[in-house]
């Protein structure tokens, strides 16, 4: 069975066939789901989603490229719902260094007062790293958590080995399936298996062989097959392991 440790299954692409995908998924092997949130407006979302299916798991918490809608206040209500509704994970935060015209300051801000939620309640994070895996690790070393998960990693092997000394697994979905994502391949096929965890990120970052489809949480064991071709090992070992990994991080799926 597999754990797809990043899926916004509450999203709007979703909505006209959401009870199928999910039962899809359930069906390919797709034993958990960790559903993050990416704003405050969407905290309600995500919670339902998580309450109808089971297997589904919230993380809740405000997203790099949201921070523009977000509020101060909003943080106050993010304890709040931690408090009342336990999620796995803080997340997803971040910093987004890649879309024109980013907010640094504003990103900065509600990324370490996040970390600090984090820190407060004892729970792991889900990073969103691009095109910014030094800035948060920076964060990350001046913030203390528990750890948790860069998604889609995408960084050096140096700024994987920091992510992992930090506590932290690393995330590998769609983007590892194309042929031309040479360095990424290499990342996937080298780094140590226990730091390896699974994810769709549907309805985006499609896998190849659904590149101009939604991406969907059905499509994880065979991005599972490509992981495990790459390393040369059999799809059991990796589904085994990246599922304990998974676990392992996110302590509330055990």
């Amino acid at each position: 069975m597999l754990i797809d440790t990043h899926c916004h299954l509450d999203a709007a692409e979703f909505a006209a066939d959401r009870d199928q995908v999910a039962a899809r998924a359930r069906a390919a092997g797709v034993e958990a789901m960790v559903v993050p949130a990416v704003e405050r407006a969407n905290f309600a979302d995500v919670l339902d989603c998580c309450e109808h299916f089971p297997g589904c798991h919230a993380a809740l918490g405000i997203h790099p490229m949201f921070v523009a809608r977000a509020r101060p206040e909003d943080l106050a209500l993010l304890r709040v719902a931690v408090a009342q509704h336990h999620p796995v994970a803080i997340g997803e935060i971040g910093l987004d260094f890649f879309v024109p015209d980013f907010d640094a300051q504003g990103q900065l801000f509600y990324f370490s007062e996040q970390l600090k939620i984090a820190r407060d309640f004892d729970l792991p994070v889900l990073l969103h790293i691009r095109r910014a895996q030094d800035q948060v690790l920076k964060q990350l070393r001046r913030i203390r958590v528990k750890g948790g998960i860069a998604h889609a990693f995408n960084g050096s092997r140096q700024q994987a080995d920091e992510f992992i000394k930090l506590g932290f697994k690393l995330g590998f979905g769609g983007a590892m399936t194309y042929p031309r994502a040479t360095r990424l391949r290499e990342l996937a096929a080298t780094l140590p298996l226990e730091a390896i965890v699974l994810e769709t990120d549907a309805p985006d970052i499609p896998p190849v062989f659904a590149a101009r489809e939604r991406n969907s949480p059905e499509y994880l064991p065979r991005i599972a097959q490509i992981l495990a071709d790459l390393r040369g090992t059999s799809f059991e070992a990796v589904a085994r392991a990246t599922s304990a990994n998974a676990r392992a991080v996110l302590g509330a799926l055990a």
